[in-house]
This record gives C-alpha cells, sequence and structure tokens, in this order.
C-alpha cells in the first residue's frame, strides 16, 4: 500500500508468531485518516489481526515490494480502490498478488472498497484510471501493465461496497467488519475426519439448502444410522458456507445436552453467546426464546444442531421458523428420522453407504497409512470393506485396529468380525471388537472418556488414571491409534457420538442394576441411588450437578455414600456436602466439589490425587485445612476463586502435589512456606491481587510454571536463581514488582513474561537464558537496560513495546532464531545494530527517529509498522521484493 507521510502512529503491540487475518491495500494520500483508518481501528478492537503500514517507508524506489510477502500469509485482501489508487505501481504491485493468491488459495477472499470512485472505472480503467495507465505504459514494461489492468478487471467484478459522498462510512465499515468476521469463522474450520467420498453428499445437501434464495429460510435434516457420516457431512457443509452468512453456530452433542435437566436453556446460552458474540446467560426456556427472537433472529445466520433426539422440538427451544431473518439456514443431524416429521418444511437428506471404492480408499488410510492396499493385502482388505457394510466409522475403527498387526492377527479379526450376526446393533457389536482388544487399563480409560470426559480437558482425568496406576501416557496414545478417541489442540478428548454410545452400552450391559453399575453419569440415577443409600463397591465413577434441583436433593450426607466403598472420581456441582467422610470412600483418586456451599473438613486422604474444590464457599476457619495436610499422595489441588479467603493452612504436608492453583483468590495476602513441596511442577497465583510474600518458592526446584499475572500488590520476589526447571515466569501487571532477582539463572526458561511491571528499571545478565524463546517487556516505562539481550541465541519474540526509557540494545546479530522485534514506543533508542544478519525476522515494529542501516537480504519481513522511521531506513530487502 502507498501510505502518506502526514499521518501519525497508534500504539499497536506486535502480533504473535502466525499468519495475519487481513491485508489492507489502500493509497495513503486518499485514505489514511478517514476511511483506512477507521476500518482498520474497528478490526483491531475484533481483535483480528491486520496487517497496516503506518508511514511512507520510502519515496520514489520505496520498499512496497517487502510488504507483499505478508499477502500469501493473509486470509482476506480489503482492496481500498480510491480515485488515486491505480497512481500508486505498489497498490498494482499488491493488487496483482492479492489476485494471484486468491486463485490459488481456497477460501481467500477479496473485498473490494469503491471508494468515491466508480466501479465501471475499475473495471474498464476508465476515468483517472485511464489516465494512471497512460503514465505507466511509459515506464512498466507491457506485460507488467498487462498483469496490473487484468487484477484491476477481475476486482472490478466482484461484489463490494461502494462509498459515496451521499452514504455514511460508518455503516459501511461495520458491513466489512461482520463480513470480515463470517469468512474468518469459516475458516476457522471445525475438526473433520479424511473427507473420503465427501463431495456428492456435500453437493445434495447444497441443493437442498437453495443458497441461492435470499428469501427463504431452509431446514435441512441429516438422517440416518449411526456411523454413516452426518456429522462429518454436516461440518462440511458447515466449513464450506459459513461464509456467505452474517453470524454462525455450530452445536455438537445436542443429544447428551437436553438429557440433562438444563439442557434447553444450556443449548440457547450456546446459540445466544455465539451468535451475539458474547457471554450470555438466561435463566429460563422463556427468556431463551424472547431473547433469540428479539436479538439473534435480526441476524441471516447459519445454524447447525448435531445429534439431536425426540427431546429437542424446534419451537420451543429456538422459536418459530418465521422469526428468523430471510436467508437464514438451519441443518439438523439425527438418527432418528421420525424426529424430522415434527419439524415444519425440514427437507429431508440420507447419506448413502460409501461405495467399495471409497470404502477401500479410506480403509487403507487407516489400516496402511495410504490410500490403496498393497498388492498382497487386497484380497483380505476387501473382505474387511465388505464387513464394514460402507460405514466411514467402522472403516476407520477396523482400519486402526489392524495397522501395523501380523498377518495372523488380521484372520483371527476378520473371523470374528464375520461370525457377528445381522441385526440392529450390528455396527456397535463390530466396533466393540476394537475394544475388546484393549488392556484392563486402557479399557478403564476409554469408559471413563466415553461416560464423562468427552469434552473435557485431559488433565484431571490424567492425574486420577496416574494414580489409579492406569498409565495414561499409553492409553490415550492407544485409543487415538484406534481412531476410538481424538485429542484436540485445546488438549481436551473428542469421541465419536457412537462410540461414547459403545462404551455407555458396555457399562449398561455389565450391570442392569443402574444403582450398581461402576460408572453413573446421570444425575438422576445418582440421586435415586443416594436418596434410597443404595449403591455398592462396584461403583467407580459419579458425577452429580444439582445446580437446578431443590434444596433437598442438594444436601449430601456423608450416610449416603456408605456403600460406595469402590468409588474413584466423585463430581458434585452446587451441593451441600454434610457429615463425617473419614471412614468412607476409601479408593477416592479425584474429588471434584465446583461452587458447593458446603464441603466436608474429612475426606479419607490414602489415595486422594486431585482435589478440586474451586468457587466452593470456604473461610478461614475451615476444619478441613488438617485434612489437606496429610493428603500425602495428591498431585493437584485447585482452589480457585475463594475470594475471601485470609490465610492458607496445610501446603506443607503436601510432599507429592505437582501443581497448586488458587487463581483469583483475590484477599489472600502472604502463603505459607512452600518450600517442602519438592515436586510442585505448576503454581498458578493469577489476580491474587492482595498477595504481598511467597516463601519458599525459591527452593522449589521441580517448579516448571511460576503464574503471578496481575499480582499487583508484590513488591519483591525471593532469588529464583535455583529455579533450574522453570519454563515459564509470568509476572505481566506485577505493577509494584521492583525486580526479578536471580532470573539470569533460570537456564531452562523458554517464557519470560513482564509486561506492564512498571517499578522494574533494570534487567542484568539475561546472556545465559539460553533457552529462553520469548521476552515481553512491553509498558515496561520505567526499564532503562536489559543487559545481554544479545546472548539470547534461542530467542524468537522479543517484545520491548513502549518502553520509552530504554537508551540501547546491545548488537543483536547473534539472535539468529529471532523472528518478532517490537520496539515501537521505545522514544530513546536511537539505533539498532545487528539486523542485517537476522535472516528469520518476520515481524518488525519500529517507530521515529530509529535507525537501522540494512536488513537481512533473506529475511521474510512482514513489516507491520515503521512509524516515521522510513528517512532513515537504509536499505530493506526481502523476499519477494519486485522492481
Amino acid at each position: 500500500m502507498e501510505s502518506s507521510s502526514s499521518s501519525t502512529a497508534s500504539p499497536h503491540v506486535a502480533l504473535p508468531t502466525g499468519e495475519y487475518e487481513v491485508f489492507m491495500s489502500f493509497r495513503g494520500p486518499d485514505v489514511r485518516n478517514t476511511f483506512a483508518d477507521h476500518l482498520y481501528r474497528s478490526l483491531t478492537r475484533a481483535k483480528i489481526r491486520t496487517f497496516m503500514d503506518e508511514e511512507e517507508l520510502r519515496k520514489g524506489e520505496g520498499i512496497a515490494p517487502s510488504l507483499v510477502r505478508a499477502i500469501p500469509e493473509s486470509k482476506i485482501y480489503i482492496a481500498i480502490l480510491s480515485e488515486r489508487y491505480a497512481s500508486s505501481k505498489w497498490c498494482l504491485l499488491e493488487l496483482a498478488q492479492m489476485v494471484e493468491c486468491w486463485k490459488q488459495r481456497k477460501g481467500h477472499l477479496i473485498l473490494p472498497i469503491f471508494y468515491l470512485v466508480s466501479p465501471r472505472d475499475v473495471r474498464h480503467q476508465e476515468g483517472l484510471y485511464q489516465q494512471a495507465f497512460e503514465h505507466h505504459a511509459h515506464k512498466h514494461s507491457p506485460q507488467t501493465v498487462k498483469e496490473w489492468k487484468e487484477a484491476l478487471r477481475e476486482v472490478g467484478q466482484m461484489k463490494g461496497w461502494h462509498v459515496t459522498e451521499s452514504r455514511g462510512e460508518g455503516a459501511i465499515v461495520d458491513e466489512v467488519l461482520s463480513r470480515v468476521k463470517s469468512h474468518l469463522r469459516s475458516m476457522y474450520t471445525l475438526v473433520t475426519d479424511e473427507l473420503v467420498g465427501i463431495d456428492t453428499p456435500m453437493e445434495e445437501v447444497m441443493k437442498l439448502l437453495n443458497l441461492e434464495s435470499s428469501k427463504e429460510r431452509v431446514i435441512v435434516g441429516i438422517h440416518g444410522m449411526g456411523g454413516l457420516g452426518k456429522t462429518t457431512l454436516s461440518k462440511a457443509v458447515y466449513n464450506e458456507i459459513c461464509a456467505q452468512f452474517d453470524r454462525c453456530c455450530y452445536l455438537e452433542d445436542a443429544r447428551e445436552a437436553l438429557a440433562k435437566s438444563d439442557g434447553v436453556v444450556s443449548l440457547q446460552n450456546k446459540v445466544i453467546s455465539t451468535i451475539l458474540e458474547g457471554d450470555y446467560h438466561v435463566q429460563n426456556a422463556s427468556e431463551g426464546i424472547n431473547m433469540i427472537k428479539n436479538r439473534v433472529c435480526k441476524h441471516k445466520l447459519l445454524l447447525v444442531v448435531d445429534d439431536i433426539d425426540d427431546k429437542f422440538e424446534f419451537n420451543k427451544i429456538l422459536g418459530k421458523l418465521g422469526d428468523f431473518s430471510s436467508g437464514s439456514r438451519f441443518i439438523l443431524t439425527t438418527r432418528y428420522t421420525r424426529i424430522l416429521d415434527f419439524i415444519s418444511d425440514c427437507r429431508l437428506y440420507e447419506p448413502r453407504e460409501l461405495s467399495r471404492d471409497l470404502s477401500l480408499q479410506l480403509f487403507s488410510k487407516h489400516a496402511f497409512g495410504m490410500n490403496n492396499p498393497p498388492e498382497e493385502d487386497a484380497g483380505i482388505s476387501k473382505e474387511f470393506v465388505k464387513v464394514a457394510t460402507g460405514l466411514p466409522l467402522a472403516l476407520k475403527v477396523i482400519g486402526s485396529l489392524l495397522y501395523r498387526r501380523k498377518r495372523k492377527f488380521w484372520e483371527e479379526k476378520l473371523k470374528e468380525l464375520q461370525s457377528i450376526p445381522s441385526s440392529e446393533n450390528m455396527l456397535q457389536e463390530r466396533l466393540k471388537v476394537s475394544y475388546t482388544d484393549l488392556s484392563h487399563n486402557e479399557k478403564q480409560i476409554f469408559l471413563d472418556i466415553a461416560c464423562f470426559f468427552a469434552g473435557s480437558h485431559k488433565d484431571i482425568p490424567y492425574y486420577m488414571w496416574s494414580g489409579c496406576d492406569f498409565y495414561p501416557e499409553s492409553g490415550i496414545t492407544n485409543l487415538i491409534h484406534r481412531s476410538l478417541l481424538k485429542l484436540d489442540e485445546r488438549n481436551q478428548f473428542w469421541m465419536h457420538d457412537l462410540i461414547k454410545d459403545l462404551g455407555r452400552a458396555i457399562v449398561r450391559e455389565d450391570v442392569r442394576n443402574p444403582y450398581n453399575r461402576s460408572r453413573i453419569w446421570s444425575t438422576d440415577d445418582a440421586l435415586d441411588m443416594l436418596r434410597i443409600e443404595e449403591g455398592s463397591e462396584r461403583v467407580e465413577v459419579v458425577r452429580i450437578d444439582v445446580k437446578f434441583s431443590d434444596d433437598h436433593d442438594r444436601l449430601l450426607t456423608s450416610k449416603k455414600f456408605e456403600k460406595l466403598s469402590g468409588l474413584r472420581y466423585l463430581e458434585v456441582r452446587y451441593g451441600l456436602m454434610m457429615g463425617d467422610f473419614s471412614q468412607i470412600l476409601p479408593n477416592l483418586c479425584c474429588l471434584r466439589l465446583y461452587n458447593c456451599r458446603s464441603i466436608p473438613t474429612n475426606v479419607n486422604t490414602k489415595q486422594l490425587s486431585v482435589l478440586d474444590l474451586e468457587g466452593s464457599s470456604v473461610m478461614d476457619d475451615w476444619k478441613g485445612w488438617s485434612g489437606i495436610k496429610g493428603l500425602v499422595n495428591l498431585k493437584q489441588l485447585n482452589i480457585r476463586r475463594w475470594r475471601e479467603l485470609l490465610e492458607v493452612k496445610g501446603l506443607e504436608g503436601l510432599v507429592s502435589l505437582e501443581r497448586l492453583t488458587m487463581e483469583g483468590c483475590t484477599s489472600i495476602q502472604q502463603l505459607p512456606d512452600l518450600s517442602e513441596l519438592r515436586n510442585l511442577k505448576e503454581l498458578h497465583l493469577s489476580d491474587c491481587q492482595s498477595l504481598i510474600h511467597l516463601a519458599g518458592i525459591e527452593r522449589l526446584e521441580s517448579l516448571q510454571r511460576l503464574l503471578l499475572p496481575r499480582c499487583r500488590s508484590i513488591t519483591k520476589l525471593p532469588n529464583l536463581s535455583g529455579l533450574r526447571n522453570l519454563e515459564t515466569l509470568d509476572l505481566q501487571r506485577c505493577v509494584e514488582l521492583t525486580e526479578v532477582e536471580g532470573v539470569e539463572g533460570l537456564e531452562s526458561l523458554r517464557w519470560l513474561l513482564l509486561s506492564e511491571c512498571r517499578s522494574v528499571t533494570k534487567l542484568t545478565n539475561l546472556s545465559g537464558l539460553k533457552n529462553l524463546e520469548t521476552l515481553h517487556l512491553s509498558e515496561c516505562v520505567n526499564l532503562t537496560e536489559v543487559e545481554g539481550v544479545e546472548g539470547l541465541e534461542s530467542l524468537t519474540r522479543l517484545q520491548l513495546y513502549n518502553c520509552r526509557s530504554i537508551t540501547e540494545l546491545g548488537n543483536l546479530s547473534g539472535l539468529e532464531k529471532l523472528e518478532e522485534l517490537n520496539i515501537m514506543g521505545c522514544t530513546k533508542l536511537m539505533e539498532v545494530n545487528g539486523l542485517d544478519e537476522l535472516e528469520k525476522l518476520r515481524y518488525l515494529d519500529m517507530g521515529r527517529r530509529m535507525r537501522v542501516k540494512y536488513l537481512a537480504k533473506s529475511a521474510a519481513i512482514y513489516c507491520l509498522r515503521l512509524a516515521g522511521a522510513a528517512p532513515v531506513v537504509g536499505r530493506l530487502v526481502s523476499w519477494g521484493a519486485r522492481s
């Protein structure tokens, strides 16, 4: 883009490593201080990573080509086509590459804004655009001029926005922002499996949706037996068309959500919060219907509700179809066709089983890691494909079971699968073959996830399984390899609903009496069991959520649990736990009491490895502290959000503790001496705003993560040099902290985060931090010196935004891995040396009067901002530059 030299930079912290989301192309003198600035601020306020330089980088032979490298990394291109846009060769260079990337990369989007210029002038290069090209014809090759004209012709034909003097810019900015958000949602696609044979079903569903019609409101119901790929198909369609709507929402596992007492309200809150992009909590279904009608229905939306059953009633959960905005589309998936008969005007689609060829391809992906079987295994592979009867889930699970197994194992499993008689539960029985091949420990983990932990973070069950000697590391890995489980990017478990059903069916079949089953996941069943004081030592895992129950059901006395001697996991939400628990529950490994108004003071402590008391009502005189002291096997303690707590006792006895979480304990001023917690790996104390003193942390030799952000009262920490295993030190917004003593000795440190530590004045001897990857010092306004930065050989991110007291950095040439450097607002830093050696530098933010003679020739710079630095930049050369 071409920029004006008259603009001033606004504060901006460099983006984290990763792609830009939006690239703005415009001619600065035309729109820099008007429309472009308005749009840029709206995008950044919405936390959309937007590429935009702040100043004229060089006149004449400017450096705009160095910015072209950012274009392929962006997902959306906004071209603000003003009257003199075509007079800038740099704008035309950008536009040509944007069009090239748009053609080559599926899902990328160009949004043209015709700013006080006719789309026809752009399309056909008339008026001022014609004059501009007459000028370019004398300076550039015919081929180059032809490329630019073709790019303008392409963009000029696209649907965009026409800004005129009679139409306010604010409304157009809002529309562009909404379009960008919608497209980004579609690009951050839902995780789907291998999309073998998906094209035809997608086309057929989209034909039913009739996307060409902007007046209709259409519901499509995808129905069929489990394992047919309904969820995968709905996700694929959602990913494909989401960008065409103002708002999109995908609701998973509706059947399971509606089985809970607050299921309807829970689904409504998810829809409202997703569509309105906030955190909303309606209290009842009527309130939810009204909010959906009055606020959600105003948007043209795409809503997918996956896996519904007879508890799903469209009108009672979402309201009347006619209330929704014209053009809205709804997709429902279900195993039960009859349910869709009760939804007016629902268009039905039933996926077909995969053909033999496609089935063989999907099977081979999982059994061999390739699209086709080896010639010698083709025959037996086709026999397995016959057994799977074209069902994608069966093909994946059976293929994964056979991966890298010997021929004899294949033959035995084929015979076993072929012996299963045809029945309504035939698929479940065939999937069960993979379950029976698991070890005892893997079966326990599988059943726990199927009944309780699908959708949950792995950490807490992981600690429990370790405490029960189930060896979760190898067990989880094997379940993933068997295609029975997935672990997403947030370390949350995901399991196909049919596989969850298999696990729950196994539990039900094992014991007919629901009160003696190994796992009780239904609150109603659990309360019935406790009410009549049933149950036995066979019960291992129980979850109870009494948020919407009456006070009688919320009262859970110890007497009700006396028969559950085999219980290893107990989770209670919003309950009142009363009585003497000291002589019962001897095998309990995990106790989670969330937002409970009363919690027990004495629990049998022999096996407990996880104690999670988040949000529960506890005061200083709580008698449970003496019991906590005896939890010698405890690995994780969570007392997050105990806001009235002034003092913690008994921690010194937790010799096995690995994670202590006390986030949001806003009243506590000091902790007891922690030096005996020799196995502690993580200490979470975020938002402990009154905390002043931390005793003994300097001797926590196993500590890996020390998180103290927003602990606003801490002035000094002990010398930390003994924390040889510390990898993360987060002290952001510790505004009274004056120094971090001993940081130079943290040889394992990878992340040092000190942003907004306004009282820190000096960091010394950092050169020994050979593993440090990220150093955040932004807004340390009184920091005058950062000594040893030049020795941080592993550093990839250096954030010094608005460190306005720093005068020098040293030579940075040794930072061979540095990718991001933000020195914007460092008003006393006049010169940065060594950047010519930084071949991996990708993001550079710098400010006025700063001297940089050279950047490395091979650096792929994404120059987000060089505010006012242009006149003293000697030579900036980057990959992809054009002459």
